[in-house]
């Protein structure tokens, strides 16, 4: 589904001449498809959706830690084209989950999973992934995982 989505965007972009918008779907396809050729090596088939999330959300924080990089660097113009590029990939997430949704997620994963202190931290965390796949932000939410499994 969110390859056909990719495609259509893609061919929209091309009529609209919007040629940002090009370029990061094309980076994106190809990217794609660099982890299809390296799942087929594995003896996997194509990526799912799920797994397509994530590479999505791992090239958002590269394009906003890239943007940093060249803030600092003192190049706005090149960091204004990483932020750009965040936000067409960005429309291809789901929506994200707000911090009381978050909360109410991890607290639900830590009773499915029956987690008990700390060490069970990766347990809670590959069940929100199993359901929260592309919705829900990891790095913010282990911290939460963390506190709570801690008895904070």
């Amino acid at each position: 589904m969110l390859r056909e989505r990719l495609t259509a965007e893609m061919k929209e972009a091309m009529k609209a001449g919007e040629k940002q918008k090009l370029s990061t779907v094309r980076m994106i396809q190809a990217a794609l498809k660099d982890k299809d050729i390296e799942a087929r090596g594995l003896g996997k088939s194509q990526l799912a959706d799920d797994e397509i999330l994530a590479l999505l959300q791992k090239m958002i924080k590269q394009r906003q830690e890239a943007a940093g990089v060249y803030e600092q660097g003192g190049r706005p113009e090149l960091a204004e084209t990483e932020r750009a590029e965040a936000q067409v990939i960005q429309a291809f997430l789901p929506q994200q989950m707000d911090e009381a949704e978050t909360r109410t997620a991890i607290m639900d994963a830590i009773a499915e999973t029956g987690a008990a202190g700390p060490k069970d931290m990766g347990k809670v965390i590959a069940a929100l992934k199993a359901k929260y796949a592309g919705r829900m932000d990891f790095g913010r939410a282990s911290g939460v995982v963390k506190d709570a499994l801690a008895g904070k």
